[in-house]
């Protein structure tokens, strides 16, 4: 039997290796259990929202009070007008552009178009109100949300009437 044979100074260089190796072999990393953990228990339910309810405002209530009683003025000066415009509108069908009538017709939906512009006016100041409160993080008013539906539709409903009297006319 033959025996090998290692140099002096390459003992001392193999021993440290083999423990270097043998340190390797030992794993000293802890890893995450794969049990359930508490938070994954609870499930994937949507948490219960609590609503938050609007504290009465009287400054607001003023400030809504007062936007109303415009809205309703404005609806009013709206339906007189729109009156006055179908009138000569039908004065207006068959005659031709640039007459007499069709220029009056084409007045009277110029001033219908302007009250129009004043209802969306207080739509506007309406939700400037509801973006103040948002930004004060103060949750939706129902009568400021009422309020600014009920100018919504309004002139929703102007913008219909003066589309079908615009559409009545003989185009220029």
């Amino acid at each position: 039997m033959t025996h090998i044979r290692f140099p002096r100074p390459a003992l001392p260089l193999l021993l440290v290796g083999a423990s270097l190796l043998t340190g390797c072999a030992h794993d000293t990393l802890q890893y995450p259990s794969l049990a359930v953990r508490p938070v994954e228990k609870q499930g994937f339910a949507e948490p219960e929202v609590k609503p938050v309810v609007a504290q009465p405002d009287p400054a607001l209530d003023r400030d809504v009070a007062a936007l109303s009683d415009r809205l309703n003025a404005v609806a009013q000066e709206f339906t007189k007008a729109h009156g006055q415009a179908q009138a000569s509108a039908r004065r207006a069908q068959g005659q031709a552009v640039g007459s007499d009538a069709w220029l009056t017709a084409q007045t009277d939906l110029a001033g219908l178009d302007e009250i129009r512009a004043r209802s969306s006016a207080l739509l506007t100041d309406i939700d400037d109100r509801a973006l103040a409160r948002a930004a004060e993080l103060k949750p939706d008013y129902p009568a400021l949300n009422a309020l600014r539906d009920r100018a919504a539709a309004l002139i929703a409903r102007q913008g219909q009437q003066i589309g079908a009297l615009s559409a009545s006319l003989p185009a220029a």
